[in-house]
């Protein structure tokens, strides 16, 4: 099984990326995501990622540590109500994770995050990998306004997805 995924993820190029992302894509999650967050205090981020590389690869990162990772390294938790939410995608091995800060994490347990990576999951089996963010983002959104109503702040974090 480690052969196949080191092969998925050497053979994955950013042409798929681009492909299953094109820049409409894009634009429709981001607009999703700037709604989402027109109903509610949450700030969430969008990443995809083709495939992982070098040491990460071979050392057998798994998806949820990478997520974390980019959580950290996109300041996702850096929001004056810890209210930061990440989306990740690794296309390579169409696995979604989700990153909940601590103020997200307190209110909403990782398995109703668990259940929208699932439903994400199952459109990319699908290859409706806009519908499956969109789907993921308004899931997000729904636990998002029952727990942090709309307020007055101001956007913290961009809206526009990561491609990397």
């Amino acid at each position: 099984m480690k052969t196949l995924r080191i092969l998925k993820h050497l053979l994955t190029t950013h042409g798929q990326v681009t492909r299953a992302f094109p820049r409409s894509a894009l634009n429709a999650i981001e607009a999703a995501i700037k709604a989402s967050e027109a109903a509610h205090a949450g700030e969430i981020r969008f990443v995809v990622e083709g495939s992982l590389d070098g040491m990460p690869l071979f050392k057998g990162q798994s998806p949820r540590s990478r997520a974390i990772e980019l959580f950290a390294q996109l300041r996702v938790w850096d929001t004056e109500h810890n209210n930061g939410l990440l989306i990740y995608l690794l296309l390579a091995d169409r696995a979604v994770e989700i990153v909940a800060d601590r103020g997200i994490h307190a209110r909403i347990g990782a398995e109703e995050w668990s259940k929208v990576c699932r439903q994400m999951e199952a459109a990319f089996k699908q290859s409706n990998y806009e519908g499956g963010v969109i789907g993921g983002v308004l899931a997000a959104k729904q636990h998002l306004v029952q727990h942090f109503p709309v307020d007055d702040q101001q956007n913290e974090l961009p809206d526009r997805p990561v491609v990397l």
